[in-house]
């Protein structure tokens, strides 16, 4: 470990990290990967930063050693060294809120709702059912089991993944006063992270929100701009909407987008609404937005799809969403976590299948080319592979690089991989 960075860790070693639990057991291991973020070899940096993925958030969920990690990750994110801040942030967000949770809804978190949810299957709750279960237990086997489960809630746990996750949540807000201090980071990256971080904890909303706006007023960057806005939007309110109104002017596409998605976002209701000609001009906005190319660089909500986030924010209004700027998203498939936002662009741009043999690619319609080009040029191929039924049903290829070669782009397969689709690459390789 880097000595200068030594301080950063004290007390590390004061945890009982055998006696705490992760992913694959005791979370012996913790301490060390948490060092090795601080060290000079890269590759081991790296490591360590999976590795704890892995343990301490995996697949989203969080364990005991979880929040227990939070203050050293926490110290390493504002005074850690260069390669290790941006990943640390993005881990601290993780432990969080996770990607399977609200975080990525246009509506923000619901804090309220997870608190209540998850008190109702706190340890003090859930520990009573446990002993009846012991009570009535048949046979060693099952008494040994519910022992085991019975003395770890006893001890201060709960089988519920909302109240595990809401220890990680808390450990996060608790850093809160030593994380603020980097929305004046000097590297926009550690600035980005962390004005993404304050979307998801509508709690301190009185803290944060000037800090945001004040952000956003001296920021340079389009991307930490618009990330801010956003943030202020999912944790504003109404009050707020004469401070993001100046943006809907800014010469930043990406700068006007957050503006008119935070001023749909404070809308709750249309007794709770902004003032109508100001919604007006946010809606237009984004149906502007809508109808072209997402920017080159974007922000992570939504996980970075641009036009979904749109699409999703116009369906929030409580007047209803504009049509054009629905039919305009439609096509453009950026990122799509289950595979539902390409189904649906496939039932109503391919309502009925397509003839055999299939028609010239450039007979179709100018939309329904769109979304097979972004399919065909899809950075995640399995998208396509969880929505190739639907492919089929509308007598499509269903392989990523049968799309290629039916609009024409170069494929990645040999051509006699092709036998038997009925299709014939036009730039084998």
């Amino acid at each position: 470990m880097i000595d200068e960075h030594h301080d950063l860790l004290a007390g590390l070693d004061d945890v009982d990290w055998p006696g705490l639990s992760h992913a694959y057991g005791s979370a012996q291991d913790i301490p060390g990967r948490i060092r090795a973020l601080c060290g000079a070899d890269d590759q081991a940096r790296q490591e360590a930063l999976q590795s704890l993925s892995n343990s301490i958030f995996h697949q989203g969920s969080r364990y005991e050693a979880s929040a227990h990690a939070v203050p050293f990750l926490a110290r390493i994110a504002v005074a850690g060294p260069p390669t290790a801040r941006e990943d640390t942030m993005w881990l601290l967000t993780r432990l969080a809120v996770d990607w399977h949770d609200e975080y990525d809804l246009t509506t923000g978190i619901n804090t309220v709702g997870w608190r209540a949810a998850a008190a109702e299957h706190s340890p003090e709750k859930e520990l009573p059912w446990y002993e009846e279960q012991l009570a009535a237990a048949a046979n060693e086997d099952q008494l040994t089991m519910l022992r085991e489960i019975r003395d770890w809630v006893a001890a201060g746990n709960s089988p519920d993944a909302r109240w595990s996750a809401l220890r990680g949540y808390d450990a996060v807000l608790a850093e809160m006063p030593r994380l603020l201090v980097l929305l004046d980071d000097a590297d926009p990256r550690i600035r980005t992270r962390v004005a993404y971080l304050l979307a998801w904890f509508p709690e301190v909303a009185a803290t944060t929100l000037p800090l945001l706006l004040a952000r956003t007023a001296c920021e340079d960057d389009p991307v930490v701009a618009a990330t801010a806005l956003v943030a202020a939007g999912l944790i504003g309110t109404t009050a707020l909407a004469a401070d993001l109104a100046p943006y809907l002017d800014a010469d930043e596409p990406l700068v006007r987008w957050a503006a008119a998605t935070a001023l749909v976002r404070i809308t709750s209701d249309p007794e709770d609404a902004v003032e109508p000609q100001l919604l007006g001009r946010a809606v237009a906005e984004l149906t502007a937005a809508a109808g072209n190319p997402a920017p080159t660089h974007v922000t992570d909500y939504n996980e970075g799809d641009f036009h979904g986030h749109i699409e999703r924010t116009l369906h929030s209004l409580p007047t209803g969403a504009p049509q054009a700027a629905l039919t305009a998203c439609l096509p453009r498939i950026e990122r799509d976590r289950d595979g539902q936002r390409t189904r649906t662009a496939l039932d109503k741009l391919f309502p009925t299948p397509l003839p055999a043999p299939l028609p010239d690619y450039a007979d179709l319609s100018a939309r329904q080319r769109q979304l097979l080009h972004a399919l065909a040029e899809h950075h995640h191929p399995w998208i396509v592979r969880w929505t190739a039924g639907t492919l089929a049903e509308r007598g499509l290829p269903d392989s990523q690089d049968g799309l290629r070669a039916y609009v024409g782009l170069p494929s990645t397969l040999e051509p006699g991989l092709y036998a038997g689709t009925g299709i014939t690459p036009l730039n084998p390789t």
